[in-house]
């Protein structure tokens, strides 16, 4: 079970790097939840790998600093629409 879960840590940092994803896109794809994605490769993943890990809180802490921009874009479009009805 161990290497199934270390296993699974890897591929989500993999493409976490890879699409520059975030937590909850990368849980999405993946089928488990933000929480899971999160304690890989926060906690599982330096234990493995500190190099992909380093790779991968460059990438989340990017989206981290964007996520009040990328609201505030949904906030505009789901307006915008309900005022095209």
């Amino acid at each position: 079970m161990k290497d199934y879960i270390e296993e699974r840590a890897i591929e989500i940092a993999k493409y976490i790097i890879k699409e520059q994803a975030t937590v909850r896109q990368t849980a999405s794809v993946f089928g488990v939840s933000k929480s899971t994605v999160h304690k890989d490769v926060t906690e599982r993943l330096p234990k493995i790998n500190p190099l992909i890990a380093g790779k991968v809180k460059k990438v989340l802490d990017k989206n981290k600093a964007e996520r009040h921009i990328r609201g505030g874009k949904a906030t505009k479009m789901k307006y915008q629409a309900l005022n095209r009805q």
